[in-house]
């Protein structure tokens, strides 16, 4: 029998599509934001989610827009989430553009911190840090099959466009990897702390190539 290990499933096209094209504005996320303590105070701010610039026309003046409601599952500290979307004041572009907090998940009905305990309780022989609400159980068998996807469009994207330490990741997990091998090596090499890995891996990946999913 042959030694060569089978090639990873490929990803759903949902998580592999780049918006770029299609849309000029989107949703960015706040990658230093993990509290909602941080999140409460930025919202309070104006300024405190304002992008430097529009990402579609370069535009240095974005107005914020309206506050959209998130009502995340899992959630046992907040029932309904603000978040802030600003827009382009360029008369020719008027792109909006919604920012995350770094531990709401983008396309997804929980937290990050929830999907990552989901997730991970496969392989470990505590649930001691139950959270408010479990996902159902088809959703967790979701998520696992997308993380046992292959990742070579995310280790392309690393490789040809991070920085350093993102390169590194790349380089060290290969084009054959797992999404889930891609994670663990992220937390690993990165040494991101536990219940933040997804979404720090999932922040990356938007920033390198707006719309690409881990998840």
């Amino acid at each position: 029998m042959s030694q060569e290990r089978l090639p990873s499933p490929q990803p759903d096209d949902c998580l592999i599509q780049s918006r770029k094209s299609r849309f000029k504005g989107g949703t960015l996320i706040a990658e230093e934001v993990w509290t909602a303590e941080e999140h409460q105070r930025r919202i309070r701010d104006p300024d405190g989610y304002r992008p430097c610039a529009c990402g579609n026309c370069g535009s240095a003046v974005l107005h914020v827009h309206d506050y959209p409601e998130r009502k995340p599952l899992g959630l046992a500290w907040m029932a309904v989430v603000r978040v802030v979307r600003f827009i382009c004041v360029n008369p020719d572009c008027r792109a909006t553009w919604r920012v995350l907090p770094a531990w709401l998940a983008r396309h997804l009905w929980w937290t990050w911190s929830s999907v990552e305990q989901a997730v991970n309780t496969h392989r470990e022989e505590s649930k001691a840090a139950a959270v408010a609400a479990t996902p159902p159980e088809r959703t967790e068998q979701r998520w696992l099959k997308r993380l046992a996807s292959s990742a070579r469009q995310a280790v392309v994207l690393m490789v040809s466009r991070g920085a350093e330490l993102v390169r590194a990741v790349g380089e060290a997990v290969g084009l054959q990897a797992t999404r889930r091998s891609l994670v663990d090596s992220y937390g690993g090499i990165i040494e991101v702390p536990r219940g933040r890995v997804l979404g720090a891996v999932a922040a990356v990946l938007d920033r390198l190539e707006r719309g690409v999913r881990l998840m």
